[in-house]
């Protein structure tokens, strides 16, 4: 009663194979890889099809041989990647090349179960099945795929698949497994076959997302049960020692590493990188399992055959962990000191992770990496990260492109994408001095792509890490969603960054401008204010044509204190502040500020001393005619003022702080970018500054500042704001 539905299990799960597998990203594999993957596949098919005829198999159990050395030749690409993966060593030399790998030794253990099906099942007629397997896959290549994809440009874009569409493409699939198995083969190899060549990405996602967990979760186990009873543990060592037994498995198991040791005699693989290489190419997945019942179905194996083969498939992926943990780089022992912009120091490279949803996005950061002033004394890595949604048959992965060499003749829209993104950061690498620039692609799932920019951050050893808006400005001047779930994944980075964090929103500033000249720095107080202070200084520090302006907000006297309440939501990383220590360390830092720009015509100080929110939100609209190009505030976790507690709950973007979305929402006649900056903060631990008590401030002392703001910085409107200077 199992048979007919482990079988019918088998065929969709070689259609969700055929959806997966990314035939073209073979064609990218490197020398290295595709030398590992021939020898993986050659010397495995060889060495077990010799080991089979050790068991004296019967005269019509010779063809066995096939299905051992297909079995042998499997290494199961999702089932390494998810190991490696959580390992943390996928990205490493070792990772990249396994998986690599693996995926030409998965396509190759079809070709040879339906080489082996069409020899066992007909064997008087071998050259027709071989032939009409061929001639169905050729049909399904240059005719079915086209017809799929004229269908599918006649589906108007964002109307989504219906269930009868759904419903044909299954239907499709069971005609192609009647086809193969007329022809000699299989069911399961013409669902394969038709996975393979179905063209459109959104398409192939819809149909892993209404399959496979009913496939996974409910048909595959039957097919597990039905494997597992046509094993016999005490038939291994019928007519045959344990020893050889054992000896058997032992060679089966090495034979993957054996194979990539041979490589070393032709190609740069060290034997160093192979012994992990073939460890790790032994994790095996359904596939083997299906060649082995495929043999054992057709009469070419006995039980004794295939249980042996069970044992070995068994002990080969149990090992494959154990060598993961083994063969795990050493973490790097350096401490990763420099996480916030504050800290870094002016004579030492600073570090930036520049994340990119879309080619948009660069114009925008490019402008704002143009504005960090490089230098040979102060210079700058920029580490493009492009991000990629994973959609489709492809795999997650991380990949680290080189500088100036030429895409393949006919890219894929990612691969276009992504050779825009290296032309643009090589030009600002050329055009600029003290800048190194390395772009990336990571390919992952919205819903851990803020856990891959984190760990890229970490691995890069970053001081802020830049990711652009979730919302774009229209025509018009609004603000539009691009994409809800990059909503989610900033929000995931602000909460786990392993430093400072930069949100960057474009309100039509790249389009004008190469960089900002003119910059605002808005500080109402708190760790995120100093650190977007920071970075603003750092800007105008010896640049002769960059402009700051830095204006503190204060309260007056007058103003209504606001109790400082825990304002965590659940949804964002909140801060428990000591409200007199910031203060402290607010005017701490504002004074060396002070003290080392007092000679500079370029930056600007300004205290404004204001009583409400309303008063505040007048300020900043002010500002507008001063034609900033460049807006920079922090996002003031944690912090609560008179100034900004109404702002709060008319927040439509609380990720961005309440002066933030203030910037963002509003309405503005000039064109500007906005920086949100929040800074990195251990856990439970106290951030650094000097400790110093109330009574210990001299306010007195503090030096002769700029004047304050005067009738012609266009304030002179709002009679409820005092001037501050010194005597106050």
């Amino acid at each position: 009663m199992l048979e007919p539905m482990a079988h019918l299990s088998i065929s969709y799960y070689a259609f969700l194979v055929g959806l997966k597998m990314d035939v073209k990203s073979i064609l990218r594999t490197g020398p290295k890889a595709m030398k590992v993957s021939i020898a993986g596949t050659i010397i495995p098919f060889s060495l077990g099809s010799g080991l089979y005829f050790i068991f004296g198999p019967k005269e019509d159990e010779k063809l066995g041989f096939l299905f051992w050395g297909a079995s042998l030749t499997v290494t199961g690409f999702s089932v390494l990647t998810k190991i490696l993966d959580k390992q943390q060593i996928l990205h490493t030399e070792i990772g990249k090349t396994a998986v690599a790998a693996a995926l030409i030794n998965d396509l190759s253990a079809w070709g040879f179960l339906a080489l082996a099906f069409a020899v066992t099942s007909s064997k008087s007629d071998i050259q027709w099945a071989i032939i009409c397997t061929i001639a169905f896959t050729l049909v399904c290549v240059y005719y079915v795929r086209p017809a799929l994809s004229w269908i599918i440009r006649k589906t108007p874009e964002g109307q989504g698949y219906s269930e009868f569409y759904i419903c044909s493409i299954l239907t499709g699939m069971a005609l192609g497994g009647v086809v193969t198995d007329l022809c000699g083969t299989h069911p399961m190899i013409g669902a394969f076959i038709f996975g393979l060549v179905i063209p459109n990405e959104v398409l192939e996602a819809t149909m892993v997302d209404k399959l496979e967990d009913f496939v996974i979760g409910i048909l595959m186990p039957v097919y597990f049960v039905v494997c597992g009873l046509r094993t016999n543990i005490d038939v291994i060592s019928n007519d045959t020692s344990w020893v050889v037994v054992g000896l058997v498995i032992v060679l089966a198991c090495s034979v993957k590493v054996l194979s990539a040791l041979a490589v070393t005699l032709f190609s740069d693989l060290t034997v160093s990188e192979a012994v992990p290489v073939g460890l790790l190419s032994n994790a095996k997945s359904v596939m083997v399992l299906i060649i082995l019942e495929a043999g054992q179905l057709q009469k070419a194996l006995n039980t004794q055959t295939y249980s042996i083969m069970v044992v070995a498939v068994l002990v080969m992926t149990m090992i494959v962990t154990p060598a993961a943990i083994w063969f795990r780089p050493v973490q790097n022992t350096i401490p990763y000191k420099r996480r916030t912009v504050q800290k870094a120091k002016s004579d030492e490279e600073f570090r930036v992770l520049a994340c990119i949803y879309n080619t948009r996005n660069v114009p925008t950061i490019i402008n704002l990496l143009r504005t960090s002033n490089s230098s040979q004394r102060s210079p700058i890595s920029v580490f493009a990260l492009q991000l990629v949604e994973l959609v489709g048959r492809a795999s997650t992965m991380m990949v680290v492109h080189n500088a100036r060499k030429a895409g393949p003749r006919n890219p894929s829209h990612i691969e276009a994408q992504a050779d825009q993104i290296i032309t643009a950061f090589d030009n600002y690498e050329l055009r600029s001095e003290g800048v190194y620039t390395q772009a990336l692609t990571a390919r992952c799932a919205y819903t851990t792509m803020d856990e891959d920019i984190c760990t890229v951050a970490k691995e890069k050893r970053s001081a802020l890490i830049i990711i652009p808006f979730h919302k774009q400005q229209t025509i018009d001047g609004e603000m539009e969603d691009i994409n809800p779930s990059i909503r989610s994944v900033n929000e995931g980075v602000l909460a786990n960054a392993p430093c400072s964090v930069g949100i960057l929103i474009d309100r039509g500033s790249a389009e004008s401008h190469d960089h900002a000249r003119n910059i605002a720095m808005l500080f109402f107080g708190g760790p995120d204010d100093r650190e977007a202070l920071a970075y603003a200084w750092r800007m105008a520090e010896d640049a002769s044509d960059v402009r700051l302006t830095v204006m503190r907000f204060i309260p007056s006297s007058d103003a209504v204190e606001v109790n400082n309440v825990d304002q965590n939501d659940g949804n964002h990383v909140c801060l428990q502040i000591d409200l007199e220590r910031e203060k402290l360390l607010d005017d701490d830092y504002l004074s060396k500020f002070k003290i080392a720009t007092i000679n500079s015509k370029s930056i600007s100080y300004y205290e404004l001393v204001l009583n409400d929110e309303e008063e505040a939100v007048k300020a900043i609209k002010s500002m507008d005619e001063h034609n900033h190009d460049l807006y920079m505030v922090g996002r003031g976790r944690g912090m609560v003022s008179p100034l900004t507690s109404g702002l709060d709950d008319w927040c439509d973007c609380p990720e961005l702080g309440p002066i933030g979305d203030l910037l963002v929402t509003s309405q503005f006649e000039s064109s500007f970018s906005v920086l949100i900056v929040q800074q990195y903060t251990k856990a439970n631990k106290m951030r650094e500054g000097s400790i110093r008590s109330t009574s210990s401030v001299n306010y007195a002392d503090e030096i002769v500042m700029r004047p304050s703001i005067s009738e012609s910085e266009g304030f002179e409107s709002f009679g409820s704001f005092r001037k501050w200077d010194n005597d106050n």
